[in-house]
């Protein structure tokens, strides 16, 4: 037997099939504590083996680890997979029970889905503070923005004094702009001068936590060369436990460095993995990138693929590739020498 459960705030959608993918029992249940039980008592009394989970990080999380403390197998389900799932089935429409059986068929079909992530320890203070960084980025970006905007109003001609906001004298010579303008827009404009700089001095208390939390984990990622504290601490956020990815391959596809077949006939090719999870592409994409501007040996790889006839593009996945294989390598490296032991709290 095995389960799907398809997550929302106030309820899970809980479907139950056989071998054959036929629905034993679909069920509709509340996500809270009393829910939880009643959740668990369905698995045992099915003798479901693996239950599948949409979700986990998000409202399937107190679900997710509910089952698991229960002795429950428990692994994610993409929502892409779940939606392929259901349009391939025509006419049943969408409904929350639908995708409950369709998270199962996945479940019981898939046999390299990742175990759920845990979401406490170490790897989750990580992933706390390195999505808070992003926030307060995206926000300084769009404070910018905003800045500039309103200095073209205010001072005409200023982006020849002041072309940029990167730099906390930048901030200090836009607030001298300004001085002495008592008009609304400039009142306004500095309050948003000032809260750059309330920002810039966050993210600087943010770097130091996130090194020493990356130092207390023992990780040797940061040998690599391109992978600095942040890239570091998006990986152990990310991975958590890189036993949830039994080869090499498996963590390329999940990250979406490996390639998808797209052949057909007697055209052999692969297009580009646009799904995976983004943000650790995105770590690789830094790591390439720093690799190529520097005399590595990842620039002499892209540089051998670029003679090959590869585009820049193509070389530059070629390369992501190869590095997802060192990463992986180094995070199994750190868990036989026994160094990720700050992270066993999360396993």
């Amino acid at each position: 037997m095995f389960a799907g459960i398809d997550s929302h705030k106030d309820t899970l959608a809980v479907a139950v099939i056989d071998t054959a993918g036929r629905v034993v029992t679909a069920r509709q249940i509340a996500n809270e504590p009393d829910g939880f039980t009643v959740l668990a008592h369905l698995v045992a009394e099915h003798a479901v083996v693996r239950v599948g989970i949409e979700g986990s990080t998000n409202f399937g999380w107190a679900a997710a680890m509910h089952l698991v403390a229960a002795g429950a197998t428990v692994v994610e389900v993409p929502p892409l997979m779940t939606s392929r799932e259901r349009l391939s089935r025509p006419g049943q429409g969408k409904t929350d029970p639908v995708d409950a059986v369709a998270i199962a068929r996945i479940t019981a079909r898939e046999p390299f889905l990742p175990p759920v992530r845990p979401m406490d320890g170490l790897p989750a203070d990580l992933r706390v503070l390195m999505d808070y960084r992003e926030q307060l980025i995206n926000e300084r970006t769009a404070l910018a923005n905003r800045i500039h905007a309103d200095l073209g109003w205010l001072r005409p001609g200023y982006q020849h004094k002041l072309p940029r906001l990167t730099q906390p004298a930048h901030l200090q010579s836009g607030l001298a702009l300004l001085e002495n303008d008592s008009s609304i827009r400039a009142a306004v404009t500095r309050r948003r001068l000032q809260r750059m700089v309330e920002i810039n001095a966050e993210l600087a208390g943010l770097r130091s936590q996130i090194a020493e939390l990356v130092q207390q984990s023992g990780t040797t990622l940061t040998g690599i060369y391109g992978v600095g504290v942040f890239v570091a601490a998006r990986f152990l956020a990310e991975v958590v436990d890189v036993r949830r990815y039994p080869t090499r391959h498996a963590f390329a596809a999940a990250n979406g460095s490996a390639p998808i077949p797209a052949s057909s006939g007697r055209t052999v090719r692969h297009r580009l993995n646009r799904g995976g999870n983004r943000q650790l592409n995105r770590a690789l994409y830094t790591i390439a990138i720093t690799e190529i501007r520097a005399d590595t040996e990842g620039r002499s790889y892209y540089e051998r693929k670029r003679a090959e006839g590869k585009t820049s593009r193509e070389a530059l996945r070629c390369l992501k590739r190869r590095l997802s294989d060192v990463v992986y390598r180094t995070l199994r490296a750190d868990q036989a020498a026994d160094r990720p032991l700050p992270l066993a709290a999360a396993a």
